[in-house]
């Protein structure tokens, strides 16, 4: 069995800064961290090849100072690494960069063996899309098994994985084909501490380095900012609201009631609005 897992290098989120011409995020300067979501990604990665057997490949697309991101999975216990690294990818958005991973895991795939499975985390801190995974997912054309919590079973020998999905009505269990990608929520499972054993690996380990070209990507116009029809007008904070909450002090009826009441009183439209509402049922 071959796991792939794609993790990001993400600037830490306390200090992050936006381009003002650009309007993309400012990496030089700003510490870095694997995006928190991935490392589910990578704990369930792991836990499937120590109860199934097989490897598992870590891939990542940035700078080369994105390496230490790789070295830090490889402490983990990831068998290889492998960094999607060239000028043609800068500014990716969602589009461009799924584009380049999805040739990269094909290549990984030529190279080390097919995947099976694809993790990936849910979302990253920086962009927050959700995007990146389906896209992988589609560009493959893998089976596509997003949020899910839990990894119920896997048959190698039927080629079927079965997972719990997380969905606004509740859980949904969900039996599918492989190969597949899995993107994983938050909160999953604890992930583990690396050995003394993989961390002295993971320091003289090669970590695989591409360029757009060693990747075999065939197109290179779908890459980086040109590659990329996504356009951010403008980046701003929020604007504070100038109006104060209000304390509201019942008296003289039960509670509830004078809450309500003196609710209705602030906010009159509030009222009619709930009346409305009601009518409706």
């Amino acid at each position: 069995m071959h796991i792939v897992v794609c993790i990001k290098q993400v600037p830490d989120s306390a200090q992050i800064r936006v381009h003002p011409v650009t309007n993309t995020i400012m990496r030089q300067g700003v510490p870095t961290i694997i995006n928190p979501y991935d490392l589910f990604a990578l704990e369930e990665a792991l836990r499937l090849r120590d109860k199934f057997g097989g490897e598992v490949t870590v891939l990542t697309m940035g700078p080369p100072s994105a390496e230490d991101s790789l070295r830090k999975a490889l402490t983990f216990g990831a068998n290889r690494a492998v960094l999607l690294t060239d000028r043609f990818f800068a500014g990716a958005d969602t589009l461009a960069t799924s584009y380049a991973l999805a040739s990269a895991i094909r290549k990984i795939g030529a190279t080390y063996g097919e995947a099976d499975i694809v993790f990936t985390g849910k979302q990253t801190i920086d962009g927050d899309t959700a995007q990146v995974g389906p896209g992988i997912c589609k560009r493959l054309d893998f089976l596509q098994l997003t949020y899910v919590s839990k990894v119920a079973s896997l048959d190698l020998a039927g080629r079927t994985i079965e997972v719990e999905r997380r969905s606004e009505g509740g859980v949904q269990v969900l039996r599918s084909r492989l190969p597949c990608l899995i993107t994983m929520l938050e909160g999953t499972n604890e992930v583990r501490r690396g050995s003394m054993l993989n961390a002295l690996n993971a320091a003289r380990a090669e970590v695989v380095k591409w360029s757009a070209q060693d990747a075999g990507v065939e197109d290179i116009s779908k890459c980086g900012l040109r590659g990329s029809p996504t356009v951010v007008k403008r980046v701003f904070a929020p604007t504070a609201r100038s109006e104060k909450a209000i304390v509201v002090e019942p008296a003289g009826l039960p509670p509830a009631d004078a809450l309500i009441d003196e609710i209705f009183k602030v906010r009159p439209k509030l009222e009619a609005d709930m009346f409305e509402l009601a009518r409706g049922f």
